[in-house]
């Protein structure tokens, strides 16, 4: 029997037609978003490639699916930008951390170069007058003799022991180009690599240590004794003043042969000094000839110490400069004042407290200039010139490729920002230092010495603009359109 047809049971058919579209058209949009959201990347770690497949839309999430743990110096570069797409390469250069010396400062650097020479044409590249920058490679010495090479273009200029001599193959590491040339290097010996025009230089210093002795005179002293048998303004020799000698035994660091340190190591005395004394006569104590005019000189003592008093009382200005005087003379000065004016202790006491407060004035004063000098340097660039922050930026922005245009606009975006100046902050955002973080707290993981460290200031700066930007030059534009970055 067929069934009848009802209002309800159309309803419900309609109900279930609509419900099976639906999941349909739901099964299709996953399928073909699974389909595109499926990629095959190449990722490249260091120099080694292999293909993955993801779902990640990132490259931080690749790299965190891929369990490839990227520290704050790391450079990861993405083909296709801030989105990861299909075919995407994604590039990690791990960072290490070797010394530079800039204008004679050495600066610890963290550098992704696969070679000393790539290093040094790092700096170069964006500054073409750079002051001459030299690696230390003592710190990175293991990882030079696992494949860093120093030179990938040629040979290798090598100066140690005062000789010079030249390794043909450049791409050898430092450990097997002085191998070759049978050099040996003691535990403190520095290794170095320098550009000199188109020259490679490794160069070997060698550090030894020894002991030196001097004798150092030790002044005489002077003493003076009042001898009553002479005269006013006599005085004799009684015992001739002779030096005396100590020895001085410094631990002295030596590069090269020529001493660069020295710490004293012992003092002894080998000859006591003999003081000089001298005998002067006393002063002999002076006699008023006219004895009736005792009485009127007694008087004219007191109007004149009662016109002092009356001065002081008056804050005129000779009492002031009486004031003045036994300030700067002293509490010595002051006690003396008592002795000589017999009953005015009221008035030397107030001199007194008025030594005391200047006493207390001094050492706030001390205390102050202790608090406005710089604290010691703890950081790898402490408080650089301009000079020395564009250096160190130039080799920096070069590592990630942003030379020619990139630079150029780099240098324009932070004159702007902070003249390049390590201690530049705005007074209404609190914006800080060279690349204007806001807060300045960012840049704390790049360095706990943000505030001073103009090395941690520019990475940061850095990994800002390529995380936010992908470049200088995008961050400039931005900035000129804007006012900001």
């Amino acid at each position: 029997m067929a069934r009848r047809w009802t209002p309800q049971r159309f309803v419900t058919l309609r109900r279930i037609r609509v419900i099976a579209c639906t999941v349909a058209v739901a099964v299709s949009m996953i399928g073909s978003f699974a389909f595109t959201a499926r990629k095959s990347v190449a990722l490249n770690v260091n120099g080694k490639t292999t293909q993955v497949t993801t779902y990640a839309m990132t490259a931080t999430r690749l790299l965190e699916e891929q369990g490839i743990d990227v520290k704050s110096h790391d450079i990861v570069e993405t083909s296709s930008g801030n989105r990861l797409a299909n075919h995407a390469v994604v590039t990690v250069r791990s960072a290490y951390q070797t010394t530079i010396n800039i204008d004679g400062t050495e600066v610890p650097f963290w550098t992704v170069a696969t070679s000393a020479d790539q290093l040094l044409g790092f700096f170069k590249e964006n500054n073409a007058k750079a002051n001459k920058i030299t690696v230390d490679i003592n710190n990175v010495y293991n990882q030079l003799t696992g494949g860093l090479v120093i030179n990938q273009d040629g040979p290798v200029t090598v100066i140690a022991d005062g000789k010079s001599s030249v390794a043909p193959n450049g791409k050898l590491p430092a450990a097997s180009i002085l191998d070759s040339k049978g050099i040996v290097l003691g535990k403190e010996d520095r290794v170095s690599v320098e550009k000199d025009g188109d020259e490679t230089i490794l160069r070997v210093k060698r550090v030894t240590h020894g002991e030196e002795t001097r004798t150092v005179p030790i002044p005489f002293e002077t003493q003076t004794i009042i001898d009553p048998n002479l005269a006013e303004g006599q005085s004799e020799v009684r015992q001739q003043g002779v030096n005396g000698e100590k020895t001085q035994v410094y631990s002295v660091t030596y590069v090269d042969g020529v001493a660069e340190s020295e710490t004293l190591k012992s003092e002894t005395i080998t000859k006591m000094a003999i003081d000089q004394i001298i005998a002067v006569g006393p002063a002999k104590p002076k006699t008023d000839s006219n004895t009736n005019g005792s009485s009127s000189d007694s008087g004219k003592s007191d109007s004149n110490n009662s016109s002092s008093d009356n001065k002081a009382d008056a804050g005129s200005n000779e009492s002031g400069k009486n004031d003045s005087s036994t300030n700067n003379s002293g509490n010595s000065g002051n006690n003396s004042n008592s002795e000589n004016n017999g009953g005015n202790t009221n008035n030397n006491s107030g001199n007194n407290n008025s030594n005391n407060n200047n006493s207390n004035n001094s050492g706030n004063n001390s205390n102050n200039g202790n608090t406005n000098t710089d604290p010691s340097p703890s950081g790898r660039l402490w408080h650089p010139t301009v000079a020395q922050a564009q250096a160190y930026a130039a080799g920096a922005a070069a590592q990630r490729g942003w030379t020619g245009n990139d630079w150029d606009c780099l240098v324009k975006l932070w004159n702007r920002e902070s003249s390049w100046l390590w201690y530049a902050e705005n007074a209404y955002s609190g914006a800080y230092g060279i690349p204007q973080s806001l807060p300045a707290s960012k840049m704390a993981a790049f360095g706990a010495n943000y505030r001073d460290d103009g090395a941690v200031q520019i990475d940061w700066g850095l990994w800002y603009i390529a995380q936010r930007y992908g470049s200088p030059s995008a961050a400039w534009a931005h900035s000129e359109a804007t006012g900001w970055y």
